[in-house]
């Protein structure tokens, strides 16, 4: 993507961004008085944290609105390319020296402290850690979207969910079952639709991510499709553009035609189907002036504690285990990215670090010479 705009504040739109994400899930919630009512208070949080980040800003400090948290690197399935696995990741054995329940509690009270109103959970298959999901659910200035593949919601879990608000399992689902089940495993469909089920009987609010490929990007994409989310009571539908892993797996990833269509989908889908809210990534991309990774708009900390540009670019110069969340931040790696215009550039695929790995490495390299 080309960017020509100098004038871009993309703090502010940022800002914008999160107070009408907010606004778009109250109007989603409106027949759920429970769910209205945490949204409500909740954007009285979000306007609050953005305005300590707008200090920040003027004190010539930049505080992303977003975090992404992956608090484990164990899962229990083998998805076809996840990126993850191929990246060694996201492994079946029990994760050595990963972050402990206090570690992940100090990071999201830092979190907090500095402004950041959305924290992603994801692994691995982050539902593992249940001591961590308890942690996140006390920290009600803070919504955490849980990434997860759906296989260990229980009884436990649902009542977590329904204590606490600022807990929103996000279910990755590849479209219809034959779809789903072809990436994911046999079964993993319709144990997704049994969990819907249950969240929607239960009046709590969920919402599913689609992996965006150049095979499944109609049907993803179809009414039929996103209505029966709608009917299942689905609030908002994550598309993730595919990020290729390896050179056969470019064919997968979408190009300009796939990503035209997708963004004239949803700018249809936000227009009529008010219902859901739809966030494409990194489609939304283009109005941020470019790549929003290293902190820009949001940055990863891996289940170690390295502090990454992104969970597709999984590349650390500091770890939060040995610093602070607000030192991570402005680490070395993150401010060469951005201010070497990395993050401005065309790229292929659904990640432009992807394609700057071997200049990435070289930084981190020079960082340590």
């Amino acid at each position: 993507m080309s960017i020509n705009n100098e004038n871009f504040d993309l703090q502010t739109y940022l800002s914008k961004g999160a107070e009408q994400l907010v606004a778009d899930a109250l109007k989603a919630t409106l027949k759920n008085p429970k769910e209205s009512a945490y949204i409500m208070k909740f954007a009285l949080a979000v306007r609050a944290a953005s305005k300590k980040r707008m200090l920040a800003e003027d004190n010539g400090e930049h505080i992303p609105s977003f975090l992404i948290a992956s608090i484990t690197s164990r899962c229990n399935l083998h998805c076809a390319g996840c990126y993850s696995r191929c990246n060694q990741a996201t492994i079946d054995s029990e994760p050595v020296k990963q972050l402990t329940v206090k570690d992940w509690t100090k990071i999201f009270d830092e979190a907090d402290e500095l402004g950041i109103s959305f924290i992603l959970l994801a692994g691995g298959e982050p539902m593992l850690r249940r001591d961590v999901m308890e942690a996140a659910g006390k920290k009600q200035n803070i919504l955490f979207p849980i990434f997860t593949n759906g296989t260990f919601m229980d009884e436990k879990y649902f009542e977590l969910f329904d204590r606490c608000r600022n807990l929103v399992p996000i279910m990755s689902i590849e479209g219809e079952k034959e779809t789903t089940d072809t990436r994911r495993g046999i079964g993993i469909y319709d144990k997704l639709i049994a969990n819907m089920d249950e969240l929607q009987r239960r009046g709590l609010i969920f919402g599913a991510s689609v992996t965006v490929t150049t095979q499944n990007i109609k049907e993803i994409c179809s009414n039929e499709f996103l209505k029966k989310l709608s009917d299942k009571g689905c609030k908002a539908v994550i598309f993730v553009e595919y990020v290729p892993v390896t050179d056969d797996s470019m064919e997968l990833a979408p190009g300009d035609e796939e990503r035209e269509y997708l963004k004239n989908r949803i700018d249809c889908l936000r227009k009529e189907h008010a219902e859901m809210v739809y966030i494409s990534f990194p489609g939304d991309e283009k109005d941020t002036g470019g790549c929003v990774a290293a902190e820009r708009g949001f940055f990863h900390i891996n289940s170690h504690g390295g502090a990454e540009p992104c969970p597709f670019s999984p590349f650390s110069d500091i770890n939060v285990r040995d610093t602070s969340l607000r030192e991570a931040i402005n680490s070395r790696l993150f401010r060469e990215l951005r201010d070497g215009g990395y993050l401005l550039e065309e790229h292929v695929g659904g990640c432009t670090l992807y394609e700057k790995r071997n200049q990435v490495e070289k930084i981190i390299a020079e960082g340590k010479a």
